[in-house]
């Protein structure tokens, strides 16, 4: 992608009239997107994102600059730009490059740029048909498959030379039920690091479909929920994004280095139940949030971030790091060329436990069980956090009696780590898009089933 030579001038250029650091990413991607609605495809579009960014790194100060212009001229020009806001001392100089393969555990079987579009359309039409055949209440399905094809090459003053691909392939499914009087909607969005081979090995897109729709003609028929505070269950898989959102982004450098966290200055502390183990893992082989090298060229980790309920690491990039005086943990990222790099999540799990999940509704008296969880907000400083419960079932006496629907629940990261009584032992993943102060990217967020003893429920 670029020639070494180029890239040492581009290096000198960048730290000529100061800084300590300086790093060029460049990155190619060619995107694919078909969408579908009420069975007829809407749209069929393919995009290229192609462009470099160039961070000149002066103490705990950064400056950066990004071109779509990746000729010689062109990055030259953009390191000067960078150069130009560091003047006064002389720079560092750069270490000759030792070139090192990233490796990549999975081997991309069906590349998605060699697929025909009239094949991924046959996904979305078979997600349309097994969605309508769960009721004749389903008035409306959309569905939208993505693949996209990134090659990036990252380089810095320290000597580091690394090119890497990254393919990851999608489909999301949604379904609307309707009485005519009012509408509930459900949808799944699997995906993973993976060509077209994913809907031959992991993505049935009939099965999701069935399964979206079934929870918006559930939730059509509920009744509303009660409002209190009560034990709360929460299941496997997407569930998990109330630890991605109310706790794992106030483990991120992003506000640790900052003191805009909950949990800075904890680091041995205990900040969970000691039944919770929590991980932040990128190397797991064909998951949606993996990487072979974070986006500052590291190699990724798997990083234990609660262990026992004892707060034992951060999730760190390099910039943060230099504020924390701590090493980068290889979770640096950036959703393209366009923004600079910071401390992400890529596979954010609590980690399975010995807890029988038939015995935690049983024993959990009145309360809620949330089988599918929503989106939501929270303030990292704070922890608190507001989300919605996308299908829910009251619980009385441990007996699951109704669905209920318009729940949320709302509390305090800190407070509900420490609240969690029961961890099951079925631990999975679900997929999702992580927006935060480098852009929106690909992460999984993941979980068994937990018990909370008590969190406040939104309701009515």
């Amino acid at each position: 992608m670029l020639d070494r030579n180029i890239a040492a001038e581009v290096l000198q250029r960048a730290v000529a009239t100061g800084g300590d650091f300086a790093e060029i990413f460049m990155e190619d991607r060619l995107n694919h997107n078909l969408s579908l609605r009420s069975g007829r495809l809407q749209s069929v579009r393919t995009g290229r994102v192609h462009g470099a960014g160039i961070r000149v790194l002066d103490g705990l100060g950064a400056i950066y600059v990004y071109t779509n212009d990746t000729s010689r001229e062109g990055l030259m020009d953009c390191a000067a730009q960078a150069a130009a806001a560091v003047k006064g001392k002389a720079g560092c100089k750069p270490v000759a490059f030792s070139h090192w393969d990233c490796g990549r555990p999975e081997e991309i079987r069906l590349q998605p740029a060699d697929v025909k579009a009239a094949l991924k359309a046959e996904k979305l039409r078979a997600a349309d048909a097994a969605a309508r055949s769960v009721s004749p209440e389903i008035v409306q399905v959309n569905g939208e498959y993505t693949d996209s094809t990134q090659d990036v090459l990252i380089c810095n003053t320290e000597g580091l030379f690394v090119q890497d691909r990254r393919v990851r392939t999608r489909l999301s499914v949604g379904a609307v039920a309707s009485d005519g009087r009012e509408n509930q909607v459900g949808s799944e969005n699997p995906g993973a690091l993976m060509g077209f081979e994913l809907f031959d090995e992991r993505v049935d897109p009939e099965a999701y479909a069935a399964q979206a729709a079934q929870t918006a003609v559930t939730m059509l028929h509920a009744e509303s929920c009660p409002a209190g505070v009560f034990p709360v269950v929460i299941d496997n898989g997407f569930g998990g994004v109330i630890f991605h959102e109310a706790c794992g982004h106030s483990l991120e450098a992003t506000s640790v280095a900052y003191g805009l966290s909950e949990f800075a200055g904890k680091l041995g502390q205990q900040i969970a139940a000691p039944c919770v183990t929590a991980v932040d893992d990128g190397t797991i082989p064909g998951e949606w949030g993996s990487l072979h090298i974070d986006d500052e060229g590291m190699p990724t980790t798997k990083l234990v971030l609660i262990r026992d309920g004892i707060l034992v690491n951060y999730m760190i990039d390099k910039l943060g790091g230099r504020r924390m005086n701590m090493a980068p943990t290889g979770s640096g990222r950036r959703e393209s060329y366009a923004w600079a790099p910071t401390s992400r999540m890529r596979n954010t799990y609590i980690a399975a436990g010995q807890d029988d999940e038939n015995e935690m509704i049983a024993t959990m008296g009145t309360g809620l069980y949330a089988k599918r969880m929503g989106g939501g907000s929270v303030n990292p400083a704070t922890g608190e956090f507001n989300f919605a419960v996308n299908e829910g079932y009251w619980v009385e006496d441990g007996k699951i009696v109704r669905p209920v629907r318009g729940a949320s629940l709302i509390g305090k990261g800190g407070e509900v780590l420490m609240k969690i009584d029961r961890v099951g032992r079925n631990m999975q993943m679900a997929q999702g898009m992580c927006g935060s102060a480098s852009g929106s990217i690909p992460v999984n967020v993941g979980q068994p089933m937990i018990r909370v003893s008590s969190l406040t429920v939104g309701g009515k």
